[in-house]
Order: structure tokens, then C-alpha cells, then sequence
């Protein structure tokens, strides 16, 4: 049985997802919240850890609050290593 995502991973998983929800670029992202493109690419691809600050204002970029962007990256993790390989479609 395949390991669970580690949290970072979730989390950036859950980022990528809301932010294609939503139909919005890193860039759009970046300019909105003034973070870099390139740290929003790091979180993303699980890289990066954000601090709660920047989580903040992620998260508002994402029209989400924080809490709300944990609880996404917690269901993603719980839900194990399968949710990070399914398409868009199969998730709804």
C-alpha cells in the first residue's frame, strides 16, 4: 500500500486545485497576494512549507480562508497517495 502524501505535498495539492477552480494563473496568483510566482510554484509542487503569514495570504488569494486551506490539504492527505494522481473530474 503506497504511502500517504506528506503534508506538504497535500497542501500544495490542494493550492494547484483551488487556484485551477478558481481558472487563475500563478502569476494572476502572485500579483494578487505579492507573492513571487516562483515560491507559489515551489508550495505547489511541495517544496516549500509557508509560514502561517504567507499561508494568509495565500489563502485570500485563493478566496479561502487559511483554516479552510488546511481542512483541503488535511482531506487530501487522509485520503492517501491516490488523490494526488486523479484527474479534476474523478475528485468531484
Amino acid at each position: 500500500m503506497p504511502a500517504p502524501p506528506t503534508f506538504k505535498a497535500a497542501l500544495g495539492l490542494a493550492v494547484k486545485r483551488r487556484r485551477e477552480e478558481l481558472g487563475l494563473t500563478q502569476e494572476q496568483i502572485a500579483n494578487d497576494t505579492e507573492l513571487h510566482q516562483r515560491w507559489i510554484s515551489n508550495v505547489e509542487t511541495g517544496k516549500r512549507n509557508p509560514s502561517y503569514a504567507s499561508l494568509r495570504r495565500l489563502a485570500a488569494g485563493l478566496d479561502l480562508k487559511a483554516s479552510e486551506l488546511l481542512a483541503l490539504a488535511e482531506q487530501i492527505e487522509a485520503s492517501g497517495v491516490g488523490a494526488l494522481n486523479a484527474p479534476a473530474a474523478a475528485r468531484r
